[in-house]
């Protein structure tokens, strides 16, 4: 079928468990610049040997495979290290370090980076993309486990240009990671949703980002609705999300309503 689109720019392939590496070798379009595949059983590091021979022209690629291995992410050409600009790798539980080194060689340009449930990705993983990593406007480490307080120190030193950045369930992360993260005047989204070591005093060092739209805060359990309350000073706020706070309360919403009139607040 594929064979026959020839025209076709943007392929999404999810839940194809009969397609095979095979498959695509025979069926990739040089013209495709978005490519994403999503639980195909198949799909391994012959797959990305496709991916990166075939397609010339890859702007955009994700990818959610659990058997891709770090040396997947050094099959990428110097033709793609042009044009690939956002890159997400999701779930692929056997990416270490090591591939993340592949990959920050290999795309230099990318500005957007997802290696959410990489589980295997440590402190050092984050350093190496932050050093490399310059244009990076968006980047994505939800699910790491390991990461801690010390990855938002190279991400805030670093990546200057950053606008946003999810660390959702990344349960090491505290209050020292968030101080960090207070000098990075560019950032306008940030999800810390269900890292349950965030308290209040993390909160105060999130008033220094006065640029940012988008804050969620969903099931951090610590935060105290003295706390919660504080974020009335951040008045460029678009979107605050709340959702599993026990310190969100119903006179926290009406003071929000209030003091964050152009704010929606998610309950």
């Amino acid at each position: 079928m594929l064979e026959q689109m020839q025209g076709v720019v943007r392929l999404e392939l999810s839940g194809c468990n009969d397609f095979t590496e095979a498959g695509l070798w025979s069926s990739l379009s040089a013209r495709i610049t978005s490519l994403s595949v999503s639980d195909c059983i198949n799909v391994a590091d012959d797959a990305i040997a496709a991916i990166s021979q075939l397609l010339p022209n890859l702007a955009e690629l994700s990818l959610q495979a659990y058997h891709v291995t770090d040396t997947a992410l050094a099959y990428f050409t110097a033709r793609q290290g042009h044009s690939t600009h956002t890159l997400r790798l999701l779930s692929c539980w056997e990416i270490t370090n090591h591939g993340v080194v592949n990959v920050v060689h290999s795309l230099p340009n990318l500005t957007a980076l997802s290696l959410s449930g990489c589980s295997k990705v440590t402190d050092d993983g984050v350093e190496l993309v932050a050093e490399n990593l310059r244009k990076l406007r968006s980047l994505d480490l939800s699910w790491c486990p390991r990461i801690t307080d010390m990855a938002l120190e190279y991400v805030a030193c670093d990546l200057h240009r950053l606008e946003e950045l999810v660390l959702d369930r990344c349960v090491r992360i505290t209050d020292t990671g968030l101080s960090y993260l207070s000098t990075m005047s560019s950032l306008r989204s940030l999800y810390l949703r269900w890292c349950c070591q965030v308290q209040d005093f993390g909160l105060k060092h999130l008033l220094a980002l006065g640029s940012l739209r988008l804050l969620s805060l969903a099931g951090c359990p610590l935060l105290t609705t003295t706390g919660l309350s504080g974020l009335v000073q951040l008045q460029e706020l678009e979107e605050l999300e709340l959702t599993n706070c026990p310190g969100a309360t119903p006179e926290l919403f009406k003071y929000f309503s209030q003091h964050l009139p152009r704010c929606l607040v998610i309950e």
